[in-house]
């Protein structure tokens, strides 16, 4: 098993010595692995338990949340998976992490969810930022851009609401199809030429 193993691996240890049958054979051998993008995913959004200690609901909570409320509301599945890991890079990369998950998300939505998903952390900072010293008016001088008003409405509408332990919100197995539907499309396919989400 373990030459079997072995025959199957290219032929380089430098990029630039790769043949174009080793780039096929790579490419051929990560399809697996690249179809299991959604279950690594998920099971990466455990990590966002016990997050940020002294909120009513941590980050898992958090995520679930928005993305019960966004459905509630109407969205379409793109803004509703959107939600769902909008916060995913909180517990890798709480800094920046609406790049993470703006960044992850990329290659399989609309121009505007991404750009919404990548400012969504000066947009929600109107609900608190005037608390810890900053500008809360920051996201106008994103105001003429077609997605503001989308992101003004998925910050403000569901994003700086779901801390409520209250809400009832959905569980991860209820998107989990949802999740595989999005990152089923063909990463940097015709989604992501469109401005705006594909309705359901």
């Amino acid at each position: 098993m373990a030459e079997v193993a072995e025959q199957r691996k290219v032929s380089y240890v430098r990029m630039d010595e790769g043949t174009v049958e080793d780039y096929a054979l790579a490419a051929a051998l990560a399809k697996p692995f690249m179809a299991a993008t959604p279950e690594r995913l998920l099971a990466f959004m455990e990590t966002l338990h016990h997050t940020f200690p002294g909120g009513r609901i941590d980050r898992y909570g958090h995520c679930l949340q928005t993305a019960t409320r966004a459905e509630d509301a109407g969205e379409c599945e793109e803004i509703i998976v959107a939600g769902l890991l909008h916060d995913i890079g909180d517990s890798i990369a709480p800094h920046n992490h609406a790049d993470v998950g703006a960044d992850i998300l990329r290659p399989y939505v609309s121009r505007h969810t991404y750009w919404m998903l990548k400012h969504h952390g000066i947009f929600q900072g109107y609900y608190f930022w005037d608390k810890i010293g900053k500008n809360r008016d920051e996201r106008d001088r994103y105001r003429d851009h077609p997605a503001y008003q989308m992101t003004v409405r998925f910050t403000g509408d569901y994003d700086q609401m779901a801390f409520d332990p209250a809400y009832e919100t959905r569980p991860i197995e209820y998107f989990e199809p949802m999740v595989r539907r999005i990152f089923a499309r063909e990463p940097w396919g015709a989604q992501t030429r469109r401005d705006w989400p594909v309705e359901n």
